[in-house]
């Protein structure tokens, strides 16, 4: 659907726009320009006191270094990169270019003994801030969020004001920056610059709980929590208390930290059949003084590698082999690109997904904000997680037996610095949601450098996860195993394995991509023409038969060793036109019992 508005004001709470959409999804005309996205943006750590900046700011696009002299008198709509319909710009940025944004606002948070903490889910890439005129700090990282305590530039008055600058050289810089591309075509998008998820406030004492994430102990019957406090105090300890329901089933207090192991009563594991998760509350104590109190969640599960009666490894939840099976998911919407345009919609995705009968989602060179992980760990989908990708040009090459090998990227410094930063940054933060079973740093050898030292280093950050080292990318072998835990290939259109006799004792054996079956139908493709799949069809009918008999044929695999495979994609994305789903989500191209039937088969 595509919809051409006339003027730029307000209506009520929504802005009516002067330039058109290309294409428009259900959810499009539910934002709110004045409220968009309102929900708690941090469901993993959650205070009842916090104040969202998302909405109407000023904004202006300047050349590089070129300071603004006067007030901004353009609106745009964060937190919706200014190159999607939803910012209400829809403007490219570019290399050459800055994109600044300006904000006053009353702060309505108590300042009295508390400190005040700006928070920025996501901006892409360089971001620089200031609070009424005095600077506060920048951060280089397009995925992980960041923040900045802005008490000592607060006002004595509740008027603030804010002023960003954001840089973002796309792809001429070697920074991570997934599918984005200064000149979009086939599988590469348009380019997202600025903030992408929300921007809010929140106060808290002077020692305070920053961070949380926690570990199952399968053996021991163990849940370990890892709080981390800010300013801790050698008199202050952190009293963890975990809740099924209203009913405590643990506790344990301790020194802030440092790890907190909760012995649970009669646990509950979580599975994709039963997600189950357990309500969490935490408290920072001095002596019998409640400094603070801040509520999480947590879920008892094990990941790991094991090998089954026949000889293979395969992927073990919670003490059993299961096969995993689940889409591409690259995370893109036509109204907001990186942004989905609301909550309902972050979800819908995820939602269809399980409905369709996967257990499983690659979330592909993109990350999510949090709430996205909250819903795929309350509706219980595995996820494996990319690390975005940039700084392109080693080769990718194939040799007998379906093997990649090639030559590794000589990054600079910089490029390598760049990587490890953010990659440990996406680690820290993500690693508290269950839902993510494996990490995934290299796709395709795009960008792919020090394959080891990666993969040990993504070890060390998060020893309780699998990692897939390179997904369909150039295998680092060490004797007849390969560097990480898993041997993953990816073959279009048809399913593949790698050979079973040469890997199958030593590596969990994959098809991390398959498929990419094209349909693209009228009114409903992000242009006219010259749409594009790896296979494409005519006809719903041709398109379901084809993936019929592929899912036939993936069966076939698992017997022989196939631990997991991942099917292109979920949606449409531009003139891709590969997706289950259309890139509006408005048509779902083969009817969801139908897959879930299908799907099924594969899981016995």
């Amino acid at each position: 659907m595509r919809i051409l508005l006339m003027t730029f004001f307000l209506l009520g709470s929504f802005l009516v726009y002067s330039q058109s959409a290309r294409l428009t999804t259900p959810w499009t005309s539910k934002v709110d320009s004045k409220e968009p996205l309102p929900e708690y943006p941090r469901p993993q750590l959650v205070r009842t006191e916090w104040q969202n900046l998302n909405g109407l700011w000023d904004y202006a696009i300047l050349p590089k270094g070129v300071l603004p002299e006067t007030s901004f008198t353009d609106k745009i709509t964060v937190p919706f990169p200014v190159e999607s319909f939803l910012s209400g710009v829809q403007k490219e940025v570019g290399p050459e270019n800055e994109l600044w944004y300006e904000k006053s606002f009353d702060l309505t948070l108590s300042t009295k003994n508390k400190r005040i903490l700006l928070h920025f889910g996501a901006s892409d890439w360089e971001t620089e801030v200031w609070v009424n005129d005095q600077p506060v700090g920048t951060h280089q990282g397009g995925y992980d969020s960041f923040s900045f305590d802005i008490t000592s530039q607060l006002n004595s008055g509740k008027t603030q004001k804010i002023l960003v600058r954001v840089w973002d050289p796309s792809d001429s810089g070697p920074q991570p920056r997934g599918k984005q591309l200064k000149e979009p075509k086939g599988i590469w998008y348009t380019p997202v610059t600025g903030i992408w998820q929300t921007v809010w406030l929140e106060n808290v004492p002077e020692s305070y709980i920053s961070g949380i994430y926690s570990n199952t102990d399968w053996e021991g019957g163990l849940q370990v929590f890892y709080p981390e406090v800010i300013q801790a105090k050698a008199e202050q300890e952190v009293e963890v208390i975990v809740f099924d329901g209203e009913q405590a089933v643990g506790s344990f207090r301790g020194k802030p930290n440092a790890p907190l192991p909760v012995k649970l009563a009669a646990p509950k594991p979580w599975s994709p059949d039963s997600p189950f998760l357990y309500q969490v509350s935490l408290r920072l104590l001095e002596g019998n003084k409640l400094i603070e109190e801040v509520k999480s969640y947590a879920a008892y599960r094990d990941i790991r590698m094991s090998k089954t009666p026949d000889g293979f490894q395969r992927i073990f939840l919670n003490g059993k082999p299961l096969f995993q099976y689940g889409p591409l998911d690259q995370g893109w919407w036509p109204d907001g690109l990186y942004t989905a345009p609301t909550d309902e919609a972050l979800l819908f995705d995820i939602e269809k997904t399980k409905e369709m009968g996967f257990n499983m989602i690659r979330k592909h060179v993109k990350v999510e904000p949090a709430r996205w992980y909250f819903h795929a760990d309350r509706l219980g989908v595995l996820v494996w997680q990319d690390m975005p990708s940039g700084d392109m040009g080693n080769r990718w090459e194939v040799r007998p037996g379906i093997i990649r090998e090639g030559v590794e990227k000589v990054r600079t410094p910089e490029s390598e610095s760049i990587f490890k930063t953010e990659w440990q940054e996406i680690i820290n933060e993500f690693k508290f949601f269950p839902s993510i079973v494996v990490w995934v740093p290299f796709n395709e050898a795009w960008g792919q450098f020090k394959t080891s030292e990666i993969v040990n280093l993504t070890r060390k950050l998060d020893p309780s996860r699998l990692i897939n080292s390179a997904s369909g990318g150039n295998f680092e072998m060490e004797g007849a195993s390969v560097v990480g835990d898993i041997l993953d290939l990816h073959n279009y259109p048809d399913p593949v394995m790698p050979d079973p006799n040469i890997f199958g004792e030593k590596s969990i054996m994959v098809l991390g991509e398959f498929g990419g079956l094209g349909l693209p139908i009228e009114g409903h493709t992000w242009q006219q023409k010259d749409n594009w799949g790896y296979q494409s069809f005519s006809s719903a009918g041709e398109l379901k038969a084809r993936y019929s008999g592929m899912i036939k044929d993936l069966a076939e695999y698992i017997s022989r060793g196939l631990a997991a495979a991942i099917y292109t994609q979920t949606t449409d994305v531009e003139i891709e036109t590969n997706g289950l789903m259309t890139y509006d989500r408005q048509i779902i191209k083969i009817p969801v019992e139908e897959l879930k039937n299908m799907h099924e088969k594969l899981y016995k």
